[in-house]
């Protein structure tokens, strides 16, 4: 008896470690968040003590006067932009990596980012539009608002092409190619009007392709978060459907997946990330590629489930922190959010590429 109560016994333990690793992994993802989330309230051109944005939050009052401004005008929408970025690119690139079972997917692959360029760039760049006049005479909010609605133009443009060649096309290899071919094609009429344009408009054109988490203004904030959370609900119902696609289309069909609608899903909720955030940020490099490979390495698993909200906690860290490093502390100079972001995640996709070749065999070792 007491023997088969120890074999019993021992799989309730080994449940038991796993649960508590778990959540210890969790807490410590969490923590990283916030405190990647205090670090991008704290850190700019002025230095302000954590305690001090802990007290501007709560209505309280601070030695400094300029302080609270600070905060709550510029520091808490910057911050809340990278965290919404942050999360959601890191969900949607999850999404395109385990639909295209490709770990270099990201969530352009479809096209929809270059979709958004291409509004951008026709709006700056043709006719002769300069960043001093034309379309964008405006200064502030107006010249904002002008850019957003021709990058979200553009980026449901080729979201709709992408869905009806999704509903034509079963085969996920055939919308990947041809998602590659659509960004390709955009890509080309944007050279062809920078070729075409004014120094003053390829320098604004180029000013918005660095990225930014500063463009999304307070007003902007409400509508920018809801089509982000949105997509990443759309996202969050398909992480079942995912966890079954892990091991093979038939397969997710005998245990009752539509992967077709779940295919469309997943498109849809990556792509509306995608479009949404390159329209109020620009095109934001590296997060969505890098921050699956990371939550896989914290966790080892492939569980969706488990990927899901640990891609979102390890995004809204990686964001924030970027978009610190971005400001560099105590100067009045802002580095283009993509050269941040290429600091971290260029090194893991140089990790996946060695990792995979290892792994195939083909590493010289």
């Amino acid at each position: 008896m007491h023997l088969v109560r120890q074999r019993r016994t021992a799989p309730d333990r080994v449940r038991g470690g796993a649960t508590l690793r778990l959540t210890i992994t969790f807490i410590v993802l969490t923590v990283l968040a916030g405190a990647g989330l205090v670090v991008a309230l704290a850190v700019g051109s002025v230095l302000i003590p954590p305690r001090a944005v802990f007290t501007v939050l709560t209505g309280g009052t601070v030695e400094n006067p300029v302080w609270g401004p600070i905060v709550t005008e510029l520091r808490v929408p910057r911050a809340a932009t990278a965290a919404l970025v942050g999360g959601s690119l890191g969900v949607a690139g999850l999404q395109m990596q385990t639909l295209f079972r490709n770990g270099l997917a990201d969530p352009y692959i479809l096209g929809v980012s270059s979709g958004a360029s291409l509004g951008v760039g026709f709006v700056i760049l043709s006719a002769g539009v300069s960043a001093s006049g034309g379309l964008l005479a405006g200064v502030g909010l107006e010249r904002n608002l002008i850019i957003v609605f021709a990058a979200s133009i553009g980026a449901m443009a080729v979201l709709s092409v992408m869905l009806v060649v999704a509903s034509w096309f079963r085969n996920v290899a055939t919308v990947l190619i041809v998602g590659v071919a659509v960004g390709a094609f955009s890509y080309s009429i944007v050279s062809i009007l920078v070729y075409f344009s004014t120094p003053e408009s390829v320098q604004a054109f180029s000013v918005w392709t660095f990225g930014s988490f500063q463009g999304v203004t307070r007003d902007q904030l409400p509508a920018f978060a809801a089509i982000v959370l949105i997509g990443v609900s759309a996202g969050a119902i398909g992480t079942k459907g995912l966890n079954a696609m892990l091991l093979g289309d038939q397969y997710a069909a005998s245990v009752g997946v539509s992967v077709f609608r779940l295919r469309l899903v997943t498109m849809l909720s990556a792509a509306l990330i995608a479009g949404v955030v390159t329209s109020f940020c620009g095109p934001i490099g590296f997060i969505g590629l890098a921050v699956p490979h990371l939550a896989r390495g914290v966790l080892r698993t492939a569980d969706q489930r488990l990927l899901f909200p640990a891609c979102i906690l390890i995004g809204v860290a990686l964001a924030c922190l970027c978009g610190a490093l971005a400001q560099m502390p105590g100067r009045n100079a802002t580095l283009p959010i993509n050269a941040a972001t290429a600091l971290f995640g260029a090194p893991v996709v140089v990790w996946v590429l060695l990792r995979s070749a290892r792994e195939s065999g083909t590493a010289d070792l």
